[in-house]
């Protein structure tokens, strides 16, 4: 019979992975179309329509690329649309949300020091909260405030540090900053299906009827299409931040994660810049720098929960159900014996400061917390610990093995 927790493992996996093969085709496309719209170049005798042209060499050929500002005269027969990269992104990114910190939202959704709330509360707030960012980003780019960019950009960062502050009150660290981006996220691919994507079908409908297309939902896209350049770097950091503790291991997580929207700002101007003028302004690395290093300073600030406080806080009933099974005291042991000096709250490894991936496994409700990562990582295979760290023996892997297969039978 097969064991349903590596299933299950594998298919977070391959959702995991359909998710990142599909960002770097949607982050490709959008950063190489960036570019090259910045480095379009007006020369003497090109068609009528066109606004720019660029030739390009790869893989040992030529390209010739021109591009019409609204349109070319007739439709051409064949048309490649740039759209799936960013649906399949979103689909996957949500769908490893469900099964990460939905399925697993007692482990790594939500945070009982922070806020009492039950799982299906956690869950209603985690998908009902990504709608907001869009809905009010685009009723921002529908007003008067669409005439001024700048003040537009600079609302749309003060709603995502209201969210980071939000989610941080609510979730774990981990699966706050992972919200914030998956609210990024959702603000990006809706401007690709109801925006950009609606606006070309237009163009392309008046193309087929002989009509020529209105300038208009051209620029309305390609205004949609920057932000969402601007908003990518961001947006892959939060994605990457659950497995490096000292960017959600904080109190000060949210602002951890809304200075790095401003080193998004920051390198993207840089580079786009570049790709326009054929020179980019060196002072944004400087400012880029100096929020590195403000980010890892709050990220070096300690949390202020010490193994006492764990110790004290009652267990939950997920926590609860663990601990109470036949086998727990073996595993503990095992757990304490080989794994707890390194995931500890002030770990005991030299040049290790903080808990691996942000795990504790000291108290009872610690173990009994991670039950599941335990069992997969050091019971049915030998990932943790380091062999080169200790060496875990047999007996202690099968006292994991036992007693997390004692709870599943419900003993």
């Amino acid at each position: 019979m097969y064991d349903l927790a590596v299933i299950w493992d594998w298919v977070a996996f391959s959702v995991r992975w359909l998710h990142v093969v599909t960002a770097m085709a949607w982050i490709g496309a959008s950063f190489f179309f960036i570019a090259l719209d910045l480095g379009l170049v007006k020369r003497e005798g090109m068609p009528t329509g066109v606004s720019g042209e660029e030739w390009q060499v790869h893989g040992g050929g030529f390209y010739h690329i021109q591009k019409y500002m609204v349109a070319p005269p007739n439709m051409p027969d064949h048309l490649i649309w740039h759209k799936w990269q960013s649906y399949i992104t979103w689909v996957s990114g949500a769908a490893l949300l469900m099964i990460v910190y939905w399925v697993g939202g007692e482990l790594y959704l939500l945070d009982p020091t922070k806020a009492d709330l039950r799982l299906w509360q956690g869950i209603a707030i985690s998908g009902g909260s990504l709608t907001i960012g869009w809905l009010a980003y685009d009723a921002m780019c529908k007003s008067k405030l669409s005439e001024r960019p700048t003040a537009l950009m600079l609302l749309l960062f003060v709603i995502l540090v209201i969210m980071s502050w939000g989610y941080n009150q609510i979730f774990t660290g981990r699966a706050a900053l992972l919200h914030l981006g998956a609210f990024t996220a959702t603000i990006m691919t809706a401007n690709v299906f109801f925006q950009i994507m609606p606006n070309q079908r237009i163009v392309v409908a008046d193309l087929k009827a002989g009509r020529t297309p209105d300038a208009k939902y051209g620029k309305i896209a390609k205004v949609r299409s920057t932000h969402n350049n601007y908003l990518t770097l961001p947006v892959v950091f939060l994605m990457l931040s659950n497995h490096y503790p000292l960017s959600f291991g904080t109190e000060y997580a949210w602002i951890i994660a809304s200075l790095i929207f401003l080193t998004g700002v920051t390198i993207r101007h840089y580079f786009n810049t570049l790709h326009a003028t054929g020179a980019g302004p060196h002072w944004t690395w400087a400012v880029t720098v100096l929020l590195m290093v403000l980010i890892a300073w709050l990220s070096s600030i300690r949390p202020t929960e010490t193994w006492e406080d764990a110790e004290a806080r009652p267990l939950t009933a997920h926590e609860e159900r663990f601990a109470s099974a036949a086998g727990f005291d073996a595993a503990y042991d095992a757990v304490i014996g080989n794994c707890s000096m390194c995931h500890a709250r002030e770990p005991v490894w030299n040049a290790m400061k903080w808990a691996p991936k942000g795990v504790y496994l000291e108290t009872r409700a610690d173990v009994a917390k991670q039950a599941s990562q335990i069992y997969l990582h050091a019971g049915i295979s030998r990932a943790m610990p380091p062999p080169n760290a200790v060496q875990m023996d047999a007996e202690a892997r099968l006292a994991i093995v036992t007693w997390v297969r004692n709870v599943r039978a419900g003993s």
